[in-house]
Order: structure tokens, then C-alpha cells, then sequence
């Protein structure tokens, strides 16, 4: 076992038995943790993870994410772990016999069950603990008996920073005066995180349970507590909005304080600052009646955020639990077991000794490390590279503010001079070339003061250099004191919002912005301070983290690019998400130690002659491109349209390719099952199939439950909008006639499934029916029969609107993979800067024939009205955007090309069905509505191009030729 595997314990022992299951859980093949969890849960994780839900959203968990939740999810449900004792003992045994480990984990303090995630900053933590509390709900909600969940959540945040980044998340950003919960991180991604049947419970959990620091043992809530705040309430202390200093450790033998000692004997006496004010003694009170409140929960799940606040070091090898740790002890005193605890930290460590002897003290309980080096790698975060120019490097050792005989600042040293004209110019680099690439994109500087007194002078400096009074934002506790709380909240406000604005330019702060400030656009940080603690440097550059770029291909490709000259050694060639540390080089040290393995890069002399963008360009539509430009027609159907009975012949589909008496022997007969609906979480009935895709206490129900699935997959490949389905369903008649799907689904299973005849209520038979392969070739074969007929149905009042390919008016393209085109709306095309020979083939020989009046490559995000759905061979709904639209004067073809080994793929041929269906679908329409032209959808092997190409024929000769034709169709060739 490697040194770096004995610092994570559990987090090794919890991935040898979840990782290596992981590949199957995606793949939809159902893994043994499915069965060892409840079925909410391998609902959840099913919904979460699954390839096929994942296909259908623009957002997923990362694999540090999905390992956070996974690991957690199995510690707490299928280890059952009371306290970090017993998880030790699961996962971890011999790791319990080093030193120190066994009497740690002993102790009071983890007697109950206890998780700590590590995962870097701007890695998505706060995603993590959405997930975790729906599952934690949607539990207690099915099973309220379970001891193992709850609906009573405690979130406590270092600062008022994140305490109202999780307001944000959880009750949605405040809009004049109110919060709006429809901006909420768990509304907003809804897709991601709650399963369709389980919205309706969990928004109305959430709009009716949140408390506020103020109202925690006030308000009245229902089914359950999500109490937010920070720390500071737990602690009794006011309310600050930074992180103060630690105090100075407690040295034996020290004289004893006598406001102190009072304060032991009598704490609640009136401050004479406040004239006695019996308010005071008013809000002190108040916090024993909150946290007797939470201590009256019969259960509670506390989340930690930025947890490593939770200890102070008082020696080598002792730590003490702060202040509203110990509260959180005592709230824990009257639950056991069903107290429970999530730590959240980019750094869970304590710092123990001094100089060379400094080293870290990592927490017990962390099940997860999802560290910077994997964030990086992964392409999660920005590269991280120190700006070592020769003027920089060789400052002297001067990167403290000059000082008096009284240590007070007067000025800024030259070294701290030189290190901002370093970054200020690095800031002018990125803000000019991002502009180009995108004028809404505004990099920013971020200068980090050793304290306050340091601030106003570098503010000052910084004017010199030309900047005014509104490119600059001074943030910190002496300039929120300086101008009073009515003063301050526009400036808090304008901090949270310096993505979206050109200015401010520089933010310049101390601590302050240590935790929670999470903004994208931070590109450059000089760090002027002198501490050497790897917490604040750390947090220091954790500031600057979060990706800027997102969802643009090209760019993503470039920043793959960067990340792999960085692993090499290599200067990057462009700056798209890399952050730069103009930092001094005492701590480069620090750098190397905390990343190493090639993934720190360093910025030469030459950085002002490196393009920021690279060959990044973004190509206009050219001059007269209204000669190229193709008129798209959309069909909308009327959902209000004329239905006739359906007519479907359920012994013509495919049967099953598995052997029913196989089948009912793996099944066994006598085992006790138990299900619950989905829609309500009641339970009912005496079978459940662990893992299955469906429970059901009946054939009947099945039959019911089957239905469902296959008209509700049909819909989501169209629209995830209830108000835009309503509007342009193109498949009402499977609502319409639910009963009559029934009927077919009911004669297929006895008669055709596995043969002539079978008895679903022979013994227990219909129960074969419920695994998940089954289960899922039953719903394909209904599902892709019942799209191929709808999309043969004639439409009688249908609605047509048009889109230009030209409303797209930019597309970005790498110079370095692209090709040059006349006859098109754009003047160049991207194609795959790797294995993209075929299309650059296909481009520059369309583009010579003469028959071709314009062409063009479809760019899958920005011309998503392209986009057409289909069904998968299980069913499920996906998307997918062909490559190449051709126009002739009567023609326009719709082409994609593959690689030879792909065109015998399955899911290859339910594309073409689906965009042969809807090219015929255009084709039906009177010829005015279609501009003259004729839609047809061809599908291109490398092989054929190559050949025809070589034998100089004509790209439009192929396209003729291949264009794809439906077979004549037997009787049955329409729904209706």
C-alpha cells in the first residue's frame, strides 16, 4: 500500500468495493450494490449515473462527485456503520493498528456515523450535499421507520460567504427582496438531481422546511428541518462577515482573566457597551432555545461545509474541538446513532509542528479524495501555472509592506510593486484576447493583502498605474467597518456579480474572500502576504479555481491541449483556464509539493508573444452568405388534431432473445419481496425484486407500471418542459389510448414474448418480468414499433415554422482544424483536429462540384433546432445532430458519415430510422412549404467515400446514390 493510500484509509477501503462496480452501474448493467441498498436508493443512483439518463442532460456529477456520493451512500446503507468505529473496522481494520488511529477514532467525539468528503475547491461540493439530502429524504419519506435516514438537516457554514451561497442554492438568489426559488441550484437542476415522480415531494419539502439562522426554533415547519446557518451561531458569538484570526494558543500558567472567569460563572450577563441593553441578554438567550431546539430532534444530519474550521491545534498531537463543535456534540448527546455527520473540505487536515517538522494531521473519517491533482486532470478546475519572469524572480526576499519603528504600514516594498505591474500586465494580455474570442468573457485579478493596513496602499498603487476608482474593489472587514452595513451590501453585491460585468478589473482583499467567494472569471493572483500555511495558500489559489469556459468544444479541445503541455513540461500555447500565479518564489516550494507530477506549469519571458486564445477564431457569416443559406422547415403538430383507434398486431414484434425456464430458475420460488409506489412512496403488497427496474404486487399492476414507462419515455424525447410537451407532443394518441397499449403489452407477454404461450400467473412467473433486461427489451420493442408507426402518420393541420442555418451568426473554429469553403454561409468549417480525414475529404470535394449550391458542417450545440430524437435500442430517449446538410436545386441532403466499423451499430441504425422518418415527415408537405426542395437522409462509410472519390465521381452522384429508401412496407405501415 502506497504512503498516499494509508492517509485515506477508508477512502481506499470503500473504493475497493464500490469503484470496481462503477463501470457497470453506468453500462445499466445492475450491480450488486443495487441490491444492497433500498430501492429509493438504487432509484436515485440509477437516475444519477446510468449512461442512458445521462445522455438525455447537459450537466452530470463528475467521477469526484459520483465517487463521494457512491462512497457514502455504502458506508451508511450497506457497511450500517453506527460510528466511525465500526467503519474502520468494515473497511479499514489493519489501518486502525497504526499509530494513534485506534484511540482516535474511540473517542466521543466519532460515536456516531461520520463521513468527511476531500474534494478541491471549485470541484462542485455543494452538489454533492443537494444529492445527499434528497436521498437522505426521499428515504426517511418511504420508509419513515428506517433509523438509518432523516428529514431533519442542519447546514453550518464558516462565514456569512457560503452560509449565503447555501441560501442561494437551497431557497434561490434574492430578487427584489425576496428569493425566488425557481433560481435555485436544486430547481435549476432538477434533471440532475430528483427523478420526475419525486419533484412534487421534494420542492414542496423545500419551500416549507428551510430556516434561517434567526428563525431556527422559531418557525414551525412540516415533515422535516433544513436549518441554515453558520457557525458563528453555534459558537455564540456575533456575527462577522470574514473568518477572524485563530487566538493565540492557551499557555499554562497564564494569569487568569477576570471578565473571563465571570463569564464562566455567569453567561448571560448584559454588556455595558450596550448600556445594559436587555436585547442583549435577549439574542443570547435566544441561542440556548435554538440549539435546545435542534438537541429536541429525535434525529439529525448535520452537513459541514468547509469543515476543516471544526478543530484547534493545541499541541503536536492533541487537538480540541472549537467552540460550536462542542455544540454540535451536545445537540448529538440525545440521538446515538442517529446523529450524522458529512464534512466538506478541500483541505480536512490540521498543520502540527513547526518549520522542517511542519507536516499534516488529516482527519479520520474521510471517505473520498478527490484532490486538486485529479481535478486538473480531469479538466474540472483551470491549470495552475506560476508566472516566473525574470523580473519577478529575482526580487529579494521583500514581499512584506514597509513598516515603521511602531510597525505600522507605510508604503509597499518594491518587490510588492513589481509582483502587481506583473500581474496587471498579464491581466491586460488575457482581457484583450479574450474579448476577441468572447466580448462577454472579463478576466479578472485577484491581489491578496497580508492585512488590512495593507489594502488602502495597494489601492493606491493601483490608481497610479492608471486604473480609476471603478476598476478597482477594495474587500475587506476594515472597509466594511469603514463605510457601515447600508454602504456595504452594494459593494457585496457587485463582488458576487463581477462575472457578468467588465468592471471591476482588480479585486483586491485580505482573508476576507478566503471561502465561498466563487466567481469563474479570477485569471491572476498575487498573493502579498507573508503567512506560509498551506490552508491559506490553499484557499489562497482555491479563489481562482472555478472553470471560466464552458461547453464550447473547440476551447475545450484547446484546454485538453494545455493540459498536456503542462504534463510535459511545456509552456501552454494558449490561456484559456489557466490560472496564473504571479507568485514569489519562497513558495514555489509550496506548488511543487502540493500538485508535483507535472501538472504546475510555468510562464517564461516569452508569455507576451503567446496568443491567450491560440488558433482559436470565431468565424461570421461571410459576405452574401444569403446565397448558401437553407431554410429549415419544423414541423409542430396540433395536439388538438383529429385521433383514430390505433391498429398494432402484438404477435408480429420481435420476441425475446432469453429462455424463459432459465430464467424462472434463477428466480427461485418463495422469496419474501416488499414494494413501494414511486409516485408516493407507500408501500403495499409482499414482493420486491432487489434491483429491479420495476415492483409490482401484481401481473396486473405490471402491466399498469410497464405502460407508464413507455408512453412517458416517448414524451421525454421530446421536450423536458410539461408546458412545452402539452404544446407540441407528437405522440397524444399513447395518452389517448393508455388502455388500448395495455391490451397489446398483456397478448405480446402470452403469446409471443418467449413463445406461444406463456402464464405470467403460473406460480409466480410474471415475476421473471421484472429484471431489468427483460424489463427494458419489452419496453424497446414497444417503444421503436409505436415511434416508426406515429412518424408514418400523415398530418392533417399541421404548423410549420422555419429556422435560416445563418441565425446561427458565429461559429468558433480552430485555425488548425478547419478547412477553408466557398460554398457555404460560413468561410471556414472545424472539423476534429484528430480523426477528422473523412470530413475534410467530404468538405473540399462537395465544395468542387458544381451540382453542390451550398453545403455545410453542423455544429451540434449552436444549431441545435438540427438536433432529432430517438429511441435507443433500450428504449430509452436520446438526441443526436447529423453531421453535413448538402442543398442542390432540388435536393437538400442530410448526411452523416461514420467510420466502417460503426455503420453495423445498432443505435447507428434507430438514427437513420428516426431522420429517414423525418425527412419523409418534410417531404409530405405541399411542396411551397418545403421551398421546392426534396429532404432525403443518407448515411456515409469511409469506404464508399474513398472509393467513389478515387474514381472521380461527382459527390452529389454518391449522395444520390446512397441516399437511404424505405423498403416497401407491409399492411401495417401506419398508426393510424
Amino acid at each position: 500500500m502506497s504512503a498516499r493510500q494509508d492517509l485515506f484509509p477508508l477512502a481506499t477501503g470503500l473504493a475497493k468495493r464500490v469503484d470496481g462496480q462503477i463501470p457497470d452501474l453506468v453500462r445499466g448493467v445492475s450491480p450488486e450494490l443495487l441490491e444492497q441498498v433500498t430501492p429509493t436508493t438504487a432509484e436515485l443512483l440509477k437516475f444519477w449515473f446510468q449512461q442512458d439518463y445521462c445522455d438525455l442532460r447537459p450537466l452530470n456529477f463528475h467521477e469526484g462527485q459520483r465517487a463521494a456520493i457512491l462512497h457514502t451512500i455504502y458506508a451508511h446503507e450497506v457497511i450500517g456503520a453506527r460510528s466511525l468505529r465500526e467503519l474502520y473496522e468494515a473497511v479499514a481494520g489493519e489501518a486502525m493498528l497504526d499509530g494513534g488511529v485506534l484511540g482516535e477514532v474511540m473517542r466521543e467525539r466519532h460515536s456516531h456515523p461520520k463521513y468527511a468528503a476531500k474534494m478541491a475547491t471549485g470541484t462542485g461540493k455543494t452538489w454533492v450535499l443537494n444529492a445527499l439530502l434528497v436521498w437522505q429524504y426521499l428515504n426517511k419519506l418511504a420508509n419513515p421507520a428506517d433509523e438509518r435516514f432523516t428529514s431533519n438537516f442542519l447546514l453550518v457554514a464558516p462565514g456569512l460567504i457560503v452560509y449565503d451561497r447555501l441560501l442561494d442554492s437551497f431557497q434561490g438568489k434574492m430578487i427584489d427582496g425576496e428569493r425566488d426559488f425557481t433560481t435555485s441550484d436544486i430547481y435549476q437542476q432538477r434533471d440532475l438531481f430528483i427523478p420526475e415522480n419525486y419533484r412534487t415531494p421534494v420542492f414542496g419539502f423545500l419551500q416549507s422546511s428551510i430556516t434561517t439562522k434567526t428563525e431556527i426554533g422559531r418557525k414551525v415547519t412540516g415533515t422535516g428541518l433544513i436549518a441554515i446557518t453558520n457557525w458563528h451561531l453555534l459558537a455564540g458569538q456575533e456575527d462577522p462577515d470574514f473568518v477572524p484570526a485563530k487566538e493565540d494558543a492557551e499557555a499554562p500558567g497564564h494569569e487568569i482573566d477576570a471578565k473571563a472567569a465571570v463569564e464562566s460563572f455567569f453567561p448571560l450577563t448584559p454588556g455595558t457597551a450596550a448600556g445594559n441593553a436587555l436585547n442583549v441578554l435577549d439574542r443570547r438567550f435566544g441561542r440556548g432555545g435554538q440549539l435546545e431546539s435542534l438537541k429536541a430532534l429525535p434525529d439529525l444530519l448535520v452537513f459541514n461545509d468547509e469543515a476543516h474550521h471544526i478543530h484547534e491545534v493545541r499541541k503536536a498531537d492533541e487537538f480540541t474541538d472549537v467552540e460550536w463543535q462542542k455544540s454540535l456534540m451536545e445537540i448529538a448527546s440525545t440521538k446515538g446513532s442517529r446523529f450524522i455527520q458529512i464534512d466538506f473540505s478541500a483541505t480536512p487536515y490540521n498543520e502540527v509542528g513547526q518549520g522542517k517538522n511542519k507536516g499534516r494531521a488529516y482527519f479520520p473519517h474521510i471517505v473520498v479524495d478527490f484532490d486538486l491533482t485529479s481535478a486538473m486532470r480531469a479538466g474540472l478546475v483551470k491549470a495552475l501555472a506560476l508566472d516566473k519572469r525574470k523580473d519577478v524572480a529575482s526580487l529579494p526576499l521583500d514581499f512584506k509592506a514597509e513598516r515603521d519603528e511602531q510597525k505600522q504600514v507605510t508604503g509597499l516594498s518594491q518587490g510588492q510593486r513589481v509582483m502587481l505591474r506583473a500581474g496587471l500586465r498579464k491581466l491586460d494580455i488575457l482581457e484583450e484576447q479574450f474579448t476577441n474570442a468572447d466580448p462577454d468573457k472579463h478576466p479578472k485579478l485577484l491581489v491578496i493583502c497580508e492585512d488590512t493596513t495593507v489594502t488602502p496602499h495597494v489601492v493606491e498603487f493601483l490608481q497610479s498605474t492608471g486604473l480609476s476608482e471603478d476598476d478597482i474593489l477594495q474587500v475587506d472587514s476594515g472597509r466594511k467597518a469603514e463605510l457601515g452595513p447600508s454602504q456595504w451590501e452594494p459593494i457585496r453585491e457587485r463582488l458576487f456579480d463581477v462575472d457578468r460585468h467588465k468592471q471591476p478589473k482588480v479585486i483586491v482583499s485580505v482573508l476576507m474572500l478566503r471561502e465561498g467567494f466563487d466567481v469563474n472569471n479570477i485569471c491572476v493572483v498575487v498573493p502579498l502576504r507573508s503567512s506560509e500555511a498551506s490552508i491559506l495558500l490553499e484557499q489562497t489559489i482555491g479563489r481562482g479555481l472555478r472553470l471560466m469556459w464552458r461547453g464550447n468544444d473547440a476551447i475545450d479541445e484547446l484546454k485538453r491541449e494545455t493540459r498536456e503541455r503542462i504534463a510535459k513540461r511545456e509552456e501552454p500555447t494558449n490561456y484559456f483556464d489557466v490560472l496564473f500565479i504571479v507568485e514569489h518564489p519562497a513558495f514555489s516550494r509550496f506548488y511543487e509539493e502540493l500538485l508535483g507530477d507535472g501538472l504546475v506549469g510555468e510562464a517564461g519571458d516569452d508569455t507576451d508573444s503567446i496568443g491567450a486564445i491560440g488558433d482559436l477564431e470565431h468565424i461570421d457569416l461571410r459576405p452574401g452568405y444569403q446565397a448558401y443559406d437553407i431554410e429549415v422547415p419544423i414541423v409542430i403538430r396540433d395536439t388538438d388534431e383529429e385521433m383514430k383507434k390505433p391498429s398494432l398486431d402484438p404477435l408480429t414484434l420481435t420476441p425475446s432473445k432469453y429462455q424463459v425456464e432459465w430464467l424462472v430458475q434463477q428466480i427461485g420460488k418463495g422469496d419474501r419481496f416488499i414494494s413501494h409506489d414511486a409516485q408516493t412512496g407507500t408501500q403495499y403488497g409482499d414482493y420486491r425484486v432487489n434491483g429491479g427496474i420495476l415492483t409490482a404486487t401484481g401481473y396486473n399492476d405490471y402491466l399498469s407500471r410497464m405502460t407508464t414507462r413507455i408512453t412517458e419515455a416517448l414524451g421525454r424525447s421530446l421536450t423536458s418542459s410539461a408546458g412545452k410537451y402539452k404544446e407540441i407532443s407528437q405522440y397524444p394518441i399513447l395518452q389517448e389510448y393508455k388502455p388500448l397499449l395495455t391490451g397489446w403489452l398483456d397478448a405480446y407477454i402470452r403469446h409471443r414474448l418467449f413463445g406461444p404461450k406463456f402464464d405470467p400467473l403460473e406460480g409466480e412467473n410474471w415475476r421473471v418480468l421484472l429484471l431489468d433486461d427483460v424489463a427494458h427489451n419489452i419496453a424497446g420493442v414497444f417503444a421503436t414499433k409505436l415511434v416508426e408507426l406515429q412518424e408514418n402518420q400523415s398530418v392533417a393541420d399541421a404548423i410549420i415554422k422555419y429556422r435560416l442555418l445563418s441565425s446561427v451568426t458565429t461559429i468558433p473554429v480552430r485555425s488548425s482544424a478547419s478547412v477553408e469553403v466557398n460554398k457555404c454561409i460560413y468561410p471556414k468549417l472545424p472539423i476534429p483536429s484528430r480523426g477528422g480525414g473523412l470530413e475534410r475529404l467530404f468538405i473540399k470535394w462537395a465544395d468542387q462540384d458544381t451540382r453542390v449550391e451550398a453545403l455545410l458542417k453542423v455544429h451540434e450545440q449552436r444549431h441545435d433546432f438540427l438536433r432529432r430524437p430517438y429511441l435507443k435500442a433500450d428504449g430509452m430517449p436520446a438526441q443526436y445532430s447529423p453531421d453535413f446538410l448538402v442543398r442542390t436545386d432540388t435536393e437538400v441532403y442530410v448526411v452523416e458519415t461514420k467510420a466502417q466499423s460503426a455503420l453495423s451499430d445498432e443505435n447507428v441504425k434507430r438514427k437513420q430510422r428516426a431522420a429517414l422518418a423525418w425527412c419523409e415527415q418534410l417531404n409530405e408537405l405541399p411542396a411551397r412549404q418545403r421551398a421546392d426542395l426534396s429532404w432525403h437522409y443518407v448515411l456515409l462509410g469511409e469506404a464508399i467515400v474513398h472509393d467513389w472519390h478515387s474514381k472521380h465521381a461527382r459527390p452529389t452522384e454518391l449522395l444520390e446514390y446512397a441516399r437511404l429508401r424505405r423498403n416497401d412496407t407491409p399492411s401495417q405501415a401506419s398508426l393510424l
